[in-house]
């Protein structure tokens, strides 16, 4: 972890962060090799970052003076409309996301997608939770992504999406279409990227009738896992 991210209950009554758990623990010790009066890179969750001096190292307690001051990155301004993709890229997509300083993620239901998808215990508010802490601490950042779901394709784009599109440019990522992607965007956008295999036919023209643009990537046709991270990077210019 390239951040120790602490949490409202790490703060004792004096300001000081006290780690208790074994997680954070060994990763000071075992891999930062840190020892007493070394200074560590943390922030508070939501918060502001900047350094925590070890005053007590224990087998099973750590404290920390804290100096927080910085603030954390500034987000993407790309809200990621994702066709819920199989257990095990999603684990990845969370983390991803998480460290590229995606704010806002809409998991939809597409024609593609396994219903059975949607019972995976990686939905699980604690494992979401546990990939993007894993995100957050590889890319410094402190202020957790939104997970939001749309189990239901046509009622996402009839019912919620005139309002998300309001004030956005909306963005259907799809190798079947001659428009290039642009290579940068200032401007809050909405990015759809559909499950293995693409979005249907009728609900690519759903997504278009909406407001979104396809545009390419190229002739090559990339995983979610792949396709995710290179978009984000893409536009982020």
């Amino acid at each position: 972890m390239n951040l120790i991210l602490l949490f409202a209950d790490d703060f004792d009554s004096h300001g000081f962060a006290v780690l208790r758990d074994p997680r954070r623990i060994e990763h000071i010790c075992q891999v930062h090799r840190a020892k007493l009066g070394d200074t560590l890179r943390v922030g508070q969750v939501d918060g502001l970052m900047g350094n925590g001096k070890i005053v007590q190292l224990q087998s099973q307690q750590i404290t920390l003076e804290l100096n927080l001051t910085e603030p954390p990155p500034p987000p993407s301004n790309i809200h990621l409309i994702l066709a819920l993709p199989r257990p095990p890229m999603l684990k990845r997509t969370l983390q991803t996301i998480a460290t590229l300083g995606v704010k806002q993620l809409t998991l939809l239901q597409s024609a593609r997608v396994e219903k059975s998808y949607w019972q995976s215990p990686q939905l699980q508010p604690q494992k979401i939770h546990s990939e993007l802490l894993l995100g957050l601490e590889q890319g410094c950042d402190t202020q957790f992504p939104v997970i939001h779901t749309a189990k239901r394709f046509r009622p996402f784009v009839e019912d919620q999406l005139p309002e998300l599109i309001r004030d956005h440019d909306a963005i259907l990522a799809h190798p079947y279409v001659d428009a290039p992607c642009p290579t940068t965007t200032s401007r809050p956008t909405l990015l759809a990227i559909g499950p293995e295999g693409g979005f249907i036919d009728n609900e690519i023209n759903m997504l278009t009738k909406a407001g979104f643009k396809g545009v390419t990537l190229g002739r090559r046709i990339m995983r979610v896992e792949t396709v995710v991270p290179y978009l984000l990077g893409h536009l982020g210019g």
